[in-house]
């Protein structure tokens, strides 16, 4: 991107609000209204004071974070981890954090993704079980990685997910967790490409 847009022209934003896509032109807002940004050498502009002072004139909360770097991998954290946990299993964001096997394999690819993050220099603000908590509180969402799975659409699962698995190959930080859940759902979104279908969860009357 920097080869297209000179830096200098970019702002870090990082979209927390939780939203489903029910039908072409109509999107649903589930949850939050937070849009930190910021230069991305962390300084403080002219430019960002002034975004700043309109998006919380708009009503956005906590527009301006100190480190939108860090608040790109916070976001990251949670997007690496429950997007393709929720492809997999097709479970809402509630039923992955309140499930043990699912909490528990969602805290253990967030621990291998913040390895790597801190040996980058990155510091999350935010403990893990907080953040797994502040997911389990949106409640029965669909993620958007999901909502895809079920649409028959191609998936984000390099941008989201190999991204982290090839950052730990320069790291040299091991990620065998998240890249066994990468390869998983790389495998999927073929499967479901090649055959020209979607997945949907069958809903039963319970008889």
């Amino acid at each position: 991107m920097k080869n297209a847009i000179p830096k200098e022209r970019i702002i870090g934003c990082v979209v927390y609000p939780a939203t489903e896509l029910v039908e072409p032109g109509r999107v649903v807002h589930i949850e939050g209204d937070r849009f930190p940004l910021g230069e991305l050498d962390g300084s403080t502009t002219e430019r960002i004071t002034r975004i700043t002072e309109a998006f919380e004139g708009a009503g956005p909360q906590e527009p301006d974070p100190e480190n939108v770097r860090a608040e790109m991998w916070l976001k990251l954290w949670g997007n690496l981890t429950f997007n393709p946990i929720s492809a997999l299993t097709h479970a809402t964001l509630q039923d992955i954090c309140e499930d043990p096997h699912g909490k528990a394999l969602a805290a253990q690819m967030m621990m291998e993704a913040q390895a790597v993050a801190e040996h980058l220099g990155i510091t999350f603000r935010v403990p893990l079980e907080k953040r797994i908590e502040g997911a389990r509180k949106v409640g029965k969402h669909k993620t958007s990685m999901l909502q895809d799975v079920e649409a028959g659409r191609p998936v984000e699962i390099d941008a989201l997910v190999g991204s982290v698995v090839e950052l730990g190959e320069l790291t040299k930080i091991p990620v065998p967790t998240i890249r066994a859940v990468f390869q998983a759902v790389k495998l999927l979104d073929k499967t479901y490409t090649d055959q020209v279908v979607s997945i949907r969860a069958v809903q039963t009357d319970g008889s």
